[in-house]
């Protein structure tokens, strides 16, 4: 079977140099664990998670899978970043969740082994980081079983983008380490809707992520200029 790799090796250096700092919640992660109630549960509203098979893409690690397999998913969190694989499993260990295994591996790899094979995918925080993300949004779209849901996340491209997530959180307020984020790599979110219809995922719906660096508060909104989320479903074969 043919391995398919994605990935740019600069950024996978980038996360795995901070890896062993990825469940310290005043770390460079901080912003991960601060949203991370906020995606979960909007997740968990579309695609109640309890008995459900989930595949987190990108997993890092392992802030989402683990509060989905909290949830009562039955998870698998894949990334090619080993040392951030190394740190979701440790964790899992010594908080003995439940219901959580990670792999390194590509999503475009694990489709041609598995496709059809989860309820619900997540690919939340990582399509800005690879070369091709169209090829992973086809993958999610194999992986999803027909009925199934996936869910993206992202940052919009234009001035007002460039301005709050990379310039604002990166250089001013410092919080994500500087050179996260490059501005060429981001995604519109006509452009990712158009991934998602070419792999045959209907469009469901979509938030924004807003935060307020005065009171360090997040929340959801329609608001999709700077952080997106969307939400979309495998149509069902007739």
């Amino acid at each position: 079977m043919p391995k398919i790799e994605n990935f740019d090796p600069a950024e996978l250096a980038k996360f795995s140099d901070l890896a062993h700092r990825w469940w310290d919640k005043e770390s460079e992660f901080r912003p991960l664990h601060e949203i991370n109630p906020l995606r979960l549960e909007w997740i968990n509203d579309l695609a109640p998670l309890s008995g459900l098979r989930v595949l987190d893409v990108g997993c890092g690690g392992g802030i989402l899978a683990d509060s989905m397999a909290r949830k009562g998913a039955t998870v698998l969190g894949i990334d090619l970043a080993t040392k951030a694989l190394k740190v979701a499993q440790l964790h899992a260990l010594e908080t003995q969740t439940q219901g959580v295994e990670y792999r390194e591996i590509s999503a475009e790899s694990l489709a041609v082994e598995q496709p059809g094979s989860f309820d619900v995918v997540t690919c939340m925080e990582m399509l800005e980081h690879v070369p091709d993300p169209a090829s992973v949004v086809k993958a999610c779209a194999a992986l999803v079983k027909p009925g199934g849901q996936v869910f993206f996340s992202t940052i919009n491209r234009n001035a007002k983008a460039f301005l709050f997530a990379i310039v604002g959180a990166e250089y001013v307020l410092n919080m994500l380490p500087r050179g996260t984020h490059e501005y060429a790599k981001l995604i519109k979110p006509s452009e990712l809707a158009g991934y998602c219809r070419a792999a045959g995922l209907d469009f469901m719906q979509s938030k924004g992520m807003e935060y307020n660096p005065l009171t360090r508060h997040y929340w959801l909104s329609a608001d999709t200029s700077v952080n997106y989320m969307l939400a979309t479903k495998k149509s069902k074969v007739a």
